[in-house]
């Protein structure tokens, strides 16, 4: 799960009269936000959730509003004050982190200059492409905008070999598509015939703000759709890069000037600086293969269009506020269903955040987080890790051989919580306060050169892949480690108020999720030292495939919008974390019962109904059509009702806990519940 987390600490759940006080007025569950109207052998989800939904309608500025964006805004608040604070600073120290928040925000705040500014901050980057002349100058601005972190046709960046995960290799994959997902190209829907009809609109109404620096026809609209759809017709889907075999595909890079000899490899790698690339993994040989087909079907106009759309397309939320409205026109208003942007500071907030993240993690992490928060999660950890190994010994599907291998990766999994023991220096990058583009333009430069620096070294087990102030969490199979940033360790995921339940259907089901990524139908194929490599026998995968299946076909026959499915195949690997944080959750707080006792009832609800409800509470949320439909399309996570409604019937206690029986909606027959780990 790519989501929150929680914090939480056993020593502090003791049963006493004071603290039952506290949890009775706290109201760790609300009985509010409930729809008991409902029963919860009818739609679990709306039970504990539906008066939460009906009270707390979708903001304008937003696509979906849950938990989540509710603890997102708090931070976002803390963060602002993190920010103006520095920007008022008058002797911040040049390249400190001070100063360069403080004069990012500054530059990204001035709209006035960005108005009167219009094209001409980027029209230097926009003359270049228009100076092409040949094969040999597209390949040239090809090298450029990528060193800018502008990916037209594909992308490059390093990560670690996926078969040698002790060493960062470069990473060629596909890419240049500005509706994102290949699907959206294909389907021949009436709503995706009508995104692509928009889409093209959307690139001539782009077009003709840049004041004759671009003619804004149709015709070169439709060419650049006419590419986009001829390199989504080569990509591979997102279903098909869900086998990590498939996307793995080393060479030299005389094997990759073989596979696209109408591309100047050497010259490229050069210009990015590069000189020497070593294994190189292409994620999709294929489609390399159809980019150099390409190359000289396409003219050299039409490519000089589609790359000057990749430079507006990318810069655009940069620009005067016409490129910012026209750009939420579509991406915000079309695509997601959204009602009006988010307003200025948040925009820059997040821009900052994604350029020099570390740097405002370092100043947040002083005010806003609590060293011993990070003891504590620690502790709730290694209860889990013991829970879910004590689990792994009590399978009656995986061999003794192959249980082995598992403890033995469980056992290795590395935990990072808060923030990175070493910090992201950027005390090279020019940040100035009067010139936002060019800002966001040196830091993408600063961090692909930064990117392509570690190429050919050991990879740095001390980095991290999210900053601290990010509300999310994740787990790394290259490096088989679970992730969890200081943001997400608070309420409504965690309290120290909260009892053990509670705190277990929050923080504990999400901790184990991660956990159980490491042992999802991707996660499993890496060792305990994040190699791509099948430690299982053949007979024990094969047994894992037929139990991934039962919830493949469970969550393929859920139905959303009223006709349309979840793709169980796609969601798989989130919806095995699911269950995998629900079930080794639930044992992990029977284990914490027994040192803690907890009160029969609190709030009229007992220790079982309690964990289940905080798990459907976690996911609570509103989202729009538009963006539902959208993340049917392109997003690995199931909907949020779907996350509860079809996961929690398979846990045993649910049933016991709510009374459910034959006949109700939400019940299972046990023989068709998803058990897996």
């Amino acid at each position: 799960m790519k989501y929150a987390t929680i914090i939480f600490v056993l020593s502090l759940f003791a049963v006493s009269c004071q603290k039952q006080a506290t949890i009775d007025t706290f109201h760790a569950i609300d009985p509010k936000n409930m729809d008991t109207s409902i029963s919860p052998g009818t739609n679990f989800y709306l039970y504990a959730n539906g008066n939460w939904m009906k009270n707390n309608p979708i903001p304008d500025e937003y696509s979906r509003w849950g938990a989540f964006n509710v603890l997102a805004e708090e931070n976002n608040d803390r963060l602002k004050s993190v920010i103006e604070e520095a920007a008022k600073m008058t002797n911040a120290q040049k390249f400190s982190p001070e100063q360069q928040i403080g004069d990012f925000y500054k530059s990204g705040m001035d709209s006035t200059k960005l108005n009167k500014l219009g094209i001409e901050p980027i029209k230097p980057i926009l003359d270049k492409i228009a100076s092409i002349k040949n094969t040999k100058d597209l390949q040239d601005v090809i090298a450029y905008l990528h060193t800018y972190e502008i990916f037209p046709v594909f992308a490059i960046y390093s990560n670690a070999d996926e078969k040698n995960s002790q060493m960062v290799i470069t990473q060629l994959y596909q890419g240049g598509l500005g509706l994102g997902n290949k699907d959206y190209y294909t389907l021949q829907d009436a709503r995706s015939k009508e995104l692509r009809e928009k889409y093209v609109q959307f690139i001539e109404n782009m077009f003709n703000l840049t004041n004759n620096e671009i003619d804004g026809n149709t015709a070169s609209s439709k060419n650049i759709m006419d590419i986009e759809s001829k390199i989504a017709n080569m990509s591979m889907t997102l279903l098909e890069q869900r086998d990590p075999n498939k996307i793995y595909n080393k060479m030299t890079i005389e094997d990759l000037q073989k596979l696209t000899p109408n591309f100047d490899w050497k010259s490229y790698f050069t210009q990015i600086g590069l000189s020497n690339p070593g294994d190189i993994n292409v994620g999709q040989p294929e489609f390399f293969k159809g980019f150099n087909k390409l190359l000289k079907e396409v003219p050299i106009e039409n490519w000089k269009e589609y790359l000057k759309w990749n430079v507006i397309n990318s810069m655009a939320d940069y620009l005067s506020d016409d490129f910012v409205n026209q750009n939420f026109d579509f991406y915000g208003k079309t695509f997601a269903g959204k009602v009006k942007n988010l307003p200025r500071w948040k925009r820059v907030l997040e821009t900052i955040n994604s350029n020099i993240g570390e740097a405002l993690g370092q100043i947040y992490v002083k005010k806003y987080f609590k060293p011993e928060a990070k003891a504590k999660i620690l502790e709730l950890i290694e209860n889990m890790r013991a829970a879910f190994s004590n689990r792994m010994t009590n399978l009656d599907w995986m061999s003794e051989p192959t249980k082995a291998k598992a403890k033995e990766k469980l056992a290795a999994m590395n935990v990072k919580v808060g923030y990175p023991d070493k910090w992201r220096d950027y005390s090279k990058l020019d940040i100035t306060p009067d010139n936002f583009v060019q800002n966001v333009l040196n830091a993408n430069k600063y961090n692909f050169d930064y990117t392509i620096s570690k190429i050919g070294k050991p990879v740095d087990k001390t980095e991290w892949g999210m900053t601290p102030q990010t509300v999310n969490a994740y787990y790394n199979p290259n490096r088989n480690e679970i992730v969890f940033p200081a943001a997400i360790l608070q309420y409504p995921f965690f309290s120290t108020e909260s009892d053990d339940a509670v705190n277990y259907g929050g923080i504990g089901a999400v901790i184990c999720h991660e956990m159980t990524h490491g042992f999802d139908d991707q996660g499993r194929q890496y060792t305990k030292d994040g190699n791509l490599q099948d430690w299982w026998t053949p007979e024990d995968a094969q047994k894992f495939k037929e139990k991934t299946q039962v919830l493949i076909a469970q969550f393929n026959n859920y139905t959303e919008l009223d006709s349309l499915h979840i793709n169980g195949a796609l969601t798989l690997g989130e919806n095995i974390a699911d269950l995998g944080g629900l079930t080794i959750a639930y044992d992990g707080l029977q284990r914490a019962l027994k040192k803690h006792p907890a009160p029969a009832k609190i709030d009229g609800l007992t220790p079982d109904q309690r964990f289940c409800l905080s798990w459907a509470q976690v996911w609570r949320q509103n989202i729009r059509d538009e963006e539902l439909r959208k993340r049917l399309h392109d997003d690995v996570h199931s909907p949020a009702d779907a996350r509860v409604n079809c996961a929690i019937p398979n846990l045993d206690a649910f049933y016991s806990a709510f009374g459910i029986k034959e006949g109700d909606k939400m019940y299972r027959p046990k023989d068709q519940r998803a058990k897996i780990w």
